[in-house]
């Protein structure tokens, strides 16, 4: 079996009685697969995120465990000559969404979400890309080719629910969603200064959500750094890019849809950019968990070189890149502002790769600023699958888990904290109330 992720680093797996039940074909994706141990972890409610779609059907066949044993059934022969076009795979995969709880907390760290990437680009090599999938996936080309058509048409949809409605039945966005809009203008990094900044110099990475939908976030974070004594320049593709004018773009869109070879050349293009920096310990400072996160987990998947590692050691999510510098001695001049306990709700990312700690730590530099972060299960908008119109239903379900009803008993006066895109977006559609990133708070509560 050809694959399109490189799955070398399960090479080693398959020792022992543990790991008995490797399917017959699939090489070292078959090894991925089987390191389920059927322990059941998925199949549970109370803290945690793992796994939404059990906890929202209460159904095993929508457990981590199912999709398992699904997979080791199409490498085993037993779905047919062509097992990624399966509709029994199709269903068992049908309320993923790919929130990486798996890999946190199941105690084999099955990782669904990358076996569902490679899933996909198999089954798109059988059935070709739907449109859906295309539309969603090449995103950061649409925004920058052409942005202001594709924020016209989506103030038509917001505003027309005849619109809504045509774009549901030709397309499958569902008509009950507000879809997030581009912000009038895109981010523009500021000049770097010239001289010096007493604490050095900090890359600044700028995703595609935070760059054209949200880029008050990407200026907040700026200036947060700025003040606390950073130099702060903003990450470009190089020079011989063949789009040089193009923001640079971690590939999450085109991994959540299978387009495995687009995602790698997004990759390739962050690998360009960053190779100068590589090995001076220069920090590279990321906003959105799923974006940032990517170059150390996913890009390790991708083919990309020795570099990859190397990288890994030199990308941070904002608020660790604030916690790592706090414990060498670093201070934020940040002042108290009214207002009730905040709420704060960690992408599944972030509690995948144990970010939250960070965001505990950076939040309680605040002075007087009290906090609670949420133990809840994913948001449910998980990406572009909220916006699905056969997923509207089990998106909803999942925020309402334990989320939004927290987030609509909340004091009016109360911040929301989420630094995750679809988790603003997912938090905004179901309970009315506007979440911040971390970045902006923080901005908010500066000395000027």
């Amino acid at each position: 079996m050809k694959t399109h992720l490189d799955w070398s680093a399960y090479d080693s797996y398959g020792i022992g009685d543990a790991y008995s039940g490797i399917p017959a074909s699939g090489g070292n994706y078959a090894k991925a697969v089987a390191v389920c141990m059927n322990n059941r972890q998925c199949q549970r409610e109370g803290k945690g995120v793992m796994c939404p779609s059990y906890r929202i059907s209460g159904d095993e066949a929508h457990s981590t465990q199912a999709r398992v044993r699904a997979f080791k059934a199409a490498l085993n022969g037993e779905l047919g000559d062509e097992p990624f076009a399966s509709p029994v795979l199709a269903e068992a995969m049908d309320l993923c969404v790919s929130c990486k709880g798996c890999k946190k907390e199941c105690p084999s760290a099955v990782d669904m979400t990358l076996i569902k990437t490679e899933y996909l680009a198999q089954r798109n090599d059988l059935l070709g890309i739907p449109m859906r999938a295309r539309l969603f996936a090449g995103l950061p080309h649409w925004l920058h080719q052409g942005r202001g058509v594709l924020a016209q048409l989506v103030a038509w949809h917001n505003r027309s629910p005849f619109i809504a409605r045509l774009a549901e039945k030709l397309l499958g966005i569902s008509a009950r969603r507000h879809v997030a809009a581009p912000a009038p203008l895109p981010f523009q990094a500021p000049s770097a200064d010239i001289a010096p900044a007493p604490r050095g110099d900090v890359l600044l990475f700028v995703d595609t959500f935070a760059h054209h939908f949200e880029p008050q976030i990407a200026a907040a974070a700026h200036a947060v750094l700025t003040a606390a004594g950073y130099r702060v320049k903003t990450l470009a593709p190089d020079p011989a890019d063949a789009e040089p004018t193009r923001p640079l773009c971690c590939g999450r869109t085109y991994l959540a849809a299978g387009r495995v070879d687009q995602a790698r050349a997004e990759a390739q293009r962050i690998m360009a950019a960053v190779k100068p920096y590589l090995g001076s310990g220069m920090p590279i400072v990321g906003l959105e968990p799923s974006c940032l996160l990517a170059l150390r987990d996913e890009f390790c998947s991708l083919g990309l070189g020795a570099d990859v590692a190397q990288l890994s050691k030199q990308v941070f999510l904002f608020e660790e890149f604030l916690m790592r510098e706090a414990n060498k001695g670093m201070t934020l001049p940040l002042k108290p502002l009214p207002g009730s306990k905040a709420l704060v709700h960690g992408h599944c990312h972030q509690k995948a790769f144990g970010g939250m700690k960070s965001v505990k730590k950076v939040l309680g530099m605040i002075p007087d600023f009290e906090f609670e972060i949420l133990d809840a299960s994913c948001c449910g908008m998980g990406g572009s699958f909220g916006l699905e119109a056969e997923h509207y239903e089990a998106s909803m379900a999942m925020g309402e888990l334990a989320l939004l009803p927290l987030v609509r008993a909340a004091e009016a006066d109360a911040p929301i904290i989420a630094d995750g895109f679809s988790c603003r977006h997912q938090i905004k559609d179901g309970s009315g109330r506007r979440a911040q990133h971390v970045a902006v708070l923080l901005q908010q509560h500066l000395k000027h």
